[in-house]
């Protein structure tokens, strides 16, 4: 995404996902999507930032010995501090005039379950990277806000956002919390199920960049009704002979292969229903069940929480970036939210 001149605003919402970053400026909406990856070139012994973002991506598996591609977000929290700091430093200088860095104040989404220590690591990080104040929000809040749920009135609300590294399933009411559950699954773990399946059943190994692929073509998390469904042509490395192969793979392997994260969130969500006091609870059987996040879009995952819960499962108009979404609407009107975004004391 190219440079936008002439944002003076001083407000940021930043949402730090494990797999994309996205950038809120106050009165201008998102300005920026982009994976959260690193590139690092290493010459006599000294690390230097070479690409951020889609190109970093781009080089993913396919770097040689001096140059390494991260990513420093895992889980949802920082992984590697130094790279997300040069991460985000990147892409506020991508979105901002260096001018106006002194007085930024930016909010940024952490997982609910998020540790003191890691909210302490993202804070420090956005700090160095030039903010004056960094406010944190948690991410059910934010992905609800962003999918237009009604949290702020007396009523039960029931958000399960599934981003890259985990699925935060939150009931909300009268603006804030009343449950939250912060399961490590996520779309990478998806995209391992697939690398590990075709490993054990085909004795192929491919890249993350393909297992993302098949997922976002192919991937349902029902088994298709003809018992195989749509296939895709894949390559990868025959592990019994060590070259390289072509085979393919069926919507009903792909749904065999994603069964265990999909019942992962499946009873995140159960657990959540059965901690949920019981007015909120009969709300929630009149609302149903909101999917936010980029593993929304899972083919036929609202399919398959509707027959576990009994429930009505919609998925969010942007999904992708309802957090995004979110976190800058709560930027927008912080007098009436400012109880559920922490500031540094």
């Amino acid at each position: 995404m190219a440079l936008i001149p002439g944002i003076f605003s001083s407000d940021m919402a930043i949402d730090l996902g494990t797999a994309n970053t996205l950038v809120y400026i106050r009165g201008k909406g998102i300005v920026l999507n982009e994976p959260s990856v690193v590139a690092y070139h290493t010459k006599d012994g000294k690390k230097q930032v070479l690409a951020v973002g889609e190109d970093a991506k781009l080089m993913l598996g396919r770097t040689p010995g001096s140059i390494e591609a991260i990513r420093p977000m895992r889980d949802g929290v920082i992984a590697d501090f130094e790279a997300a700091e040069e991460m985000i430093k990147h892409f506020i200088r991508k979105v901002i005039r260096r001018g106006t860095w002194t007085r930024l104040k930016i909010i940024v989404c952490v997982p609910h379950g998020a540790t003191p220590v890691e909210k302490r690591a993202i804070r420090q990080s956005v700090i160095s990277a030039g903010a004056k104040r960094a406010g944190l929000l948690s991410e059910p809040i934010a992905a609800a806000i962003g999918a237009g749920m009604p949290i702020t009135e007396p009523t039960g609300n029931m958000v399960v956002d599934i981003g890259g590294g985990t699925t935060e399933v939150a009931v909300l009411s009268l603006g804030d919390i009343v449950y939250a559950r912060s399961v490590r699954v996520g779309g990478d773990r998806m995209d391992e199920a697939i690398v590990s399946y075709l490993r054990r059943h085909q004795n192929l190994l491919i890249g993350d960049s393909t297992a993302e692929r098949i997922k976002t073509s192919i991937g349902t998390a029902r088994m298709p009704d003809d018992g195989r469904g749509a296939v895709m042509h894949i390559r990868g490395r025959d592990l019994l002979n060590g070259v390289p192969k072509e085979t393919e793979i069926s919507q009903a392997q792909v749904a065999e292969a994603l069964a265990e994260p999909v019942q992962q969130i499946c009873d995140a969500v159960m657990q959540a229903l059965e901690a949920t006091p019981p007015d909120l609870a009969a709300d929630i059987v009149d609302r149903g069940v909101m999917l936010t996040g980029g593993g929304a879009l899972l083919g036929d995952l609202d399919l398959a929480l509707r027959e576990q819960t009994g429930l009505s499962i919609s998925v969010a108009n942007e999904s992708l970036n309802c957090v995004a979404l979110g976190t800058g609407k709560a930027l927008e009107y912080e007098k009436q939210l400012r109880h559920v975004i922490e500031y540094d004391i």
